[in-house]
């Protein structure tokens, strides 16, 4: 996610206050322990068990967005195995960045596989983190960032159209949305703040030539130009940059609640009426907790928080009342890692695990760490592997809450 340039003010009272967990409706006597025939996860890096893993990023070691090893599993492994399944696979795989760099690679639909969650996918529209389209960075890994909509047909399309209602379904999604929201927030109010700063410019230059601290060469006064810049930007620009946040903030945290919207409506109409009875969906970690929000101004980690929470309402309210559906409040849980990590073993909640320099990881990115491009000392109980990305650790730890969710509703 870019850092954004300014502050990016949210008023309190416009945000959702919070965000419920645990199961939806009125709670019925647990079934018995349930013996699932599969599992099928749709979602983003978090549940992304090999997407990327080719090309030149299979040559760097790399593959998923944590600390990558031949042991290192996300949540969505571990809870496979203690389930007794099969270990999951990526549906598909490949990438459609730059061929010089071997980061084209042909789209394969793999058979059978059905873990369906793809590094940078957004609940609904198909451009997201790392995609070609959004130019720059992205355009050099290309990846495919499926939506989970198109996910989930994807599914349907490979299985005659429905669930077998013997499987368990694990959906979650959202951060993306919000990294782009507020990409797209900080372009704005950046836009915003050049604009004012080219009006004010010849005025500047007048007061600076004024005062003798700038003699034009030309009739221009050319040579005043970036002096004057300089001196209005943090002031005039700044303000300008500020104040747009500020007042179209709640546009994008309102988009967000939408997004919440639609991914319940997905799991209403896409899998529970297509035949799935068992299926886990996982709310979004607070994302002003992660080492990129906790560089950023204070406004601009309340504008994550918010865009956060109003996904999360969004989405428990569009699934309350189905006794099919079990929703994890990993919320609650992340901040309470962030709050109390000694408590889960953890020794930090703030760093890196992975050196993220050009010279150690050209992605500066989880999806190419691994032991060969770590920080210098013990990182075994970091929590964080890049600036958003959990370690092993933190995908040991999501998977135990989400057990634990399922033990007592008796799913496991």
């Amino acid at each position: 996610m870019r850092h954004l340039k300014y502050s990016l003010t949210l008023i309190a009272a416009a945000v959702v206050a919070g965000c419920g967990g645990g199961s939806n409706g009125a709670a019925k006597d647990p079934a018995p322990t349930i013996k699932f025939s599969s599992q099928v996860s749709f979602g983003d890096s978090l549940s992304d068990v090999g997407t990327y893993k080719v090309g030149t990023v299979a040559a760097l070691g790399g593959g998923k967005y944590t600390i990558n090893s031949a042991t290192a599993k996300n949540w969505t492994e571990i809870i496979a195995a203690e389930l007794g399944l099969s270990a999951p696979c990526a549906a598909q795989t490949g990438l459609d960045g730059l061929a010089s760099q071997g980061f084209s690679v042909p789209v394969k639909n793999n058979a059978g596989c059905t873990s369906y969650a793809q590094g940078g996918a957004r609940v609904t529209n198909p451009v997201g983190p790392g995609n070609k389209l959004l130019g720059g960075g992205n355009a050099v890994l290309g990846q495919l960032t499926v939506p989970v909509v198109k996910q989930i047909q994807n599914h349907l399309d490979a299985n005659g159209g429905k669930f077998s209602g013997t499987e368990i379904v694990f959906v979650s999604g959202g951060p993306n949305d919000a990294f782009i929201q507020a990409s797209t927030l900080s372009a704005a109010a950046t836009a915003a703040a050049t604009a004012a700063v080219t009006a004010a410019v010849p005025g500047q230059i007048q007061k600076d030539i004024a005062s003798g601290a700038c003699k034009p060469a030309d009739s221009q006064a050319s040579n005043c130009i970036p002096a004057a810049v300089a001196a209005l930007t943090p002031t005039v620009g700044a303000t300008a940059g500020a104040a747009y946040a500020k007042a179209n903030a709640q546009t994008y945290v309102d988009a967000m609640g939408t997004a919440g919207t639609e991914l319940a409506s997905y799991v209403n109409n896409l899998i529970l009426a297509k035949g799935a009875k068992y299926v886990v969906v996982v709310n979004m970690p607070d994302l002003s907790k992660t080492p990129d929000a906790l560089k950023q101004s204070t406004d601009t980690q309340t504008l994550l928080n918010g865009m956060t929470v109003t996904f999360n309402a969004r989405l428990l309210a569009g699934l309350a009342g189905n006794d099919n559906v079990l929703f994890v409040d990993l919320f609650t849980r992340f901040r309470d890692h962030a709050a109390n990590p000694s408590a889960y073993g953890i020794s930090n909640v703030t760093t890196p695990a992975c050196d993220l320099t050009p010279a150690k990881n050209p992605l500066g990115s989880s999806l190419v760490c691994s032991a060969n491009n770590l920080i210098a000392g013990d990182t075994s109980k970091y929590y964080f592997a890049d600036n958003v990305h959990p370690t092993p650790l933190g995908q040991s730890l999501f998977a135990s809450y989400v057990s634990e969710q399922l033990s007592k509703r008796k799913w496991k």
